[in-house]
């Protein structure tokens, strides 16, 4: 409530008014003669020059328009919503395939059951950990790492090569076969106690694996057994909650039937495995497995291939790797993509002079520096190395405006937050605010410069620390 009165007032009287003629004679006693700008007293553009500057916090608005010289020559739909999640990966990724579904179908709209793909990751996260679990066991409890992993242990999040994980293991299914539910959309309450039962199942492999190794009879690979085989019963826990609030998954090899209609009306029907369905729709000339991960972090040299330390989904799969190199790079993947069209998968910190309502992204829509007189010195390597800055969400880039040079001047951004965020979803995103907050961009081998495709096919890899920046699910 306050100290402040709950009702107005009585007026002071004329005396004491802060609006007394006694008051603004005292107020302009010593006001200095100037010059005016009209001479005559009527209204001119000097004045509105000179006023500019208190509005200048609109010109981003004004300059960063939803229009675009290259788009995509095929609009996929509907817009979706993550809701009360933390799936952006798993949107943007199936985002990026439904293009190809729905075009080689003729479809209107199509969504991929993004709580599919949520089913098989939630699993595999927590066998992951588990493993690590088993792995680590001879580290003290309050380890950093282990600390760290136990903190993360099964998050929503992730990245471009688990979802290409989870394509290649899992295949996907159109949404009607495995819709949304009430916990694929409101996930905190299951991430609670899942997040339990597998701390608790961590420390049960830690002291097992213990009295195993006091056995001097037991061999190092009976030992991993007995271990895997109680982490096994103890992922059935894990398993009976996932079916419980999400509803039981397809399995990849088992026979699905799909009816649909196309653009025209026409009755469609398909059958097979969620694994059929991959090959035969979701990709074309681009194979995702065939994609990898531009970077720019400017904290660690070009030109090299980085992977996070104990960061995946799917135990002994592909692990998460980046090529770092310079921002240009991120911006011509983005325009090679876009002319070949394809739709581009990025990470970036969305958080950042973005306004969500009108669907702006750009570093020139708030003048905190002017309104507050202070300077922001940290530059993008800063950010990265003091926290202040990371990867938190993944879209889609369905388009580019480009001026008479070919640079690209801003972007069309599929976001994933509903409809009613945005131009009807779709975001603009400034030349300027890709170079400050976009990190990664996914692109095909066959798109890609060969001097990085070279960096990403090699053997030589830098592992970054598990808590490192870079290792931020999206």
């Amino acid at each position: 409530m306050g100290s402040a009165p709950s009702k107005a007032t009585q007026p002071a009287p004329e005396a004491e008014s802060h609006l007394s003629e006694k008051t603004l004679l005292q107020s302009f006693s010593d006001v200095r003669i100037s010059v005016p700008l009209s001479k005559d007293g009527a209204l001119r553009l000097d004045h509105v020059d000179s006023w500019e500057s208190a509005v200048a916090q609109r010109e981003a608005v004004i300059a960063t328009p939803h229009v675009f010289n290259l788009e995509l020559d095929f609009k996929t739909g509907p817009i979706t919503d993550q809701k009360d999640t933390g799936r952006c990966w798993v949107f943007a990724s199936t985002n990026v395939l439904r293009y190809n579904v729905q075009k080689k179908l003729n479809l209107e709209e199509l969504q991929l059951s993004q709580s599919y793909l949520f089913f098989w990751d939630k699993l595999n996260k927590a066998n992951y950990y588990l493993e690590l679990s088993i792995e680590l066991a001879e580290l003290p409890v309050d380890d950093r790492l282990i600390q760290y992993l136990a903190k993360s242990l099964i998050s929503d999040g992730g990245q471009w090569d688990m979802a290409v994980n989870l394509f290649d293991t899992y295949g996907v299914v159109p949404q009607p076969i495995y819709p949304e539910s009430i916990h694929s959309s409101l996930s905190r309450p299951l991430n609670i106690i899942l997040k339990t039962k597998l701390r608790e199942h961590a420390l049960i492999l830690r002291a097992l694996k213990a009295t195993l190794r006091s056995n001097p009879a037991l061999s190092d690979a009976a030992i991993l057994a007995t271990l895997r085989a109680k982490k096994e019963e103890l992922l059935k826990e894990v398993y009976v909650v996932l079916s419980a609030t999400l509803g039981a998954a397809p399995k990849p090899d088992e026979a699905f039937t799909w009816d649909y209609y196309d653009k025209s009306g026409k009755a469609g029907s398909w059958t097979g495995t969620p694994k059929e369905f991959y090959r035969a729709f979701a990709y074309d000339k681009y194979l995702p497995a065939e994609s990898f991960s531009l970077i720019h972090d400017p904290r660690n040299e070009y030109g090299k291939l980085y992977t996070i330390n104990k960061l995946g989904n799917i135990w002994g799969a592909r692990p998460v790797l980046y090529v770092n190199t310079q921002i240009d790079n991120l911006k011509q993947a983005v325009v090679r993509q876009i002319k070949a069209g394809h739709p581009v998968f990025f990470g970036c910190d969305v958080g950042k002079f973005s306004n969500d309502p009108l669907g702006i992204m750009d570093q020139e829509l708030f003048e905190y520096e002017a309104a507050f007189d202070i300077t922001f010195g940290l530059s993008k390597a800063d950010r990265l190395r003091t926290l202040e800055s990371q990867m938190t969400h993944a879209m889609v880039i369905s388009g580019v405006h480009l001026d008479k040079e070919g640079n690209p001047v801003r972007y069309k951004v599929e976001n994933s937050w509903g409809p009613n965020e945005g131009n009807k979803g779709y975001f603009v995103m400034s030349d300027r605010w890709f170079e400050e907050w976009v990190y990664q961009v996914v692109i095909p081998k066959q798109l890609a410069p060969k001097d990085l495709v070279k960096v990403f096919e090699g053997e030589e890899r830098v592992v970054l620390p598990a808590w490192d920046p870079m290792g931020a699910l999206a």
